[in-house]
């Protein structure tokens, strides 16, 4: 039997740390809806719109230096600016999830990070795929 090609276990492993990234980036993402929610009062979708950002500003630092380590093409803050274009599609997938959730489903409504978490997951392969062609290249 054949196993898995080397490029095939490259693309795995680097999705594993793109994960765990991205795990880091949903705690940040957390911790600043609630700064939203609790603090500034902006509300369930205005708070998960307000933490977006500094959970995807972690998420590309994470990436930067972890998963995608030598791909630095240009400036950082060129690269920074093309990974928030690229999340942007992400950011209507996972929100668009969260929002979704929250509004039709009572215990994701009283419990927002289920609606956070499923968000994630659900953009985290197309934003995967988006990091790695058109940001990290």
């Amino acid at each position: 039997m054949i196993g898995p090609s080397e490029a095939h276990r490259k693309l795995v492993i680097q999705f594993l740390k793109f994960g765990v990234i991205g795990l880091g980036g949903f705690f940040v993402d957390y911790a600043f809806f609630h700064v939203g929610l609790d603090l500034l009062g902006l509300g369930h979708y205005w708070s998960a719109v307000f933490s977006f950002p500094f959970g995807a500003t972690i998420t590309w630092i994470g990436n930067r230096l972890f998963t995608f380590r030598g791909k630095h093409a240009g400036r950082a803050s060129a690269q920074w600016a093309k990974f928030l274009v690229a999340c942007a599609i992400g950011f209507a997938i996972n929100r668009g999830t969260y929002a979704l959730l929250t509004a039709t489903i009572p215990l994701v409504y009283h419990f927002p990070v289920i609606g956070l978490m499923a968000g994630t997951g659900t953009a985290m392969f197309f934003n995967f795929f988006a990091a790695r062609k058109m940001v990290f290249r």
